[in-house]
């Protein structure tokens, strides 16, 4: 599966929010449904400006708001892309969860 690739070996917190990054990341370079796309285009840019460091709260609810956002994309029209939104989704998951 090609999201092997993108599994974590960092399971520290900055490693989930590296690891969740990179599955929106990687949709970019797909034909994806276009709103699906803004969905995913605002979670990346939340998940982007973590990605520099915050406090384990400030990342929490971000990611809180990351996982909102990607539950509204209810399909992209791409197998792979819907394979990375749902990775993404299960990470953000996880971080919220903690």
């Amino acid at each position: 599966m090609a999201l092997k690739s993108l599994s974590m070996t960092d399971d520290t917190l900055e490693g989930q929010v590296q690891t969740l990054y990179e599955h929106l990341e990687a949709t970019e370079s797909l034909p994806v449904d276009r709103t699906a796309s803004r969905w995913i285009g605002e979670a990346q840019a939340v998940t982007g400006d973590l990605l520099g460091g915050a406090e384990q709260a400030v990342i929490r609810s971000r990611i809180g708001h990351v996982v909102s956002l990607l539950e509204n994309v209810e399909g992209t029209d791409n197998e792979a892309a819907d394979e990375h939104v749902e990775a993404a989704l299960e990470i953000g998951r996880d971080i919220i969860a903690q």
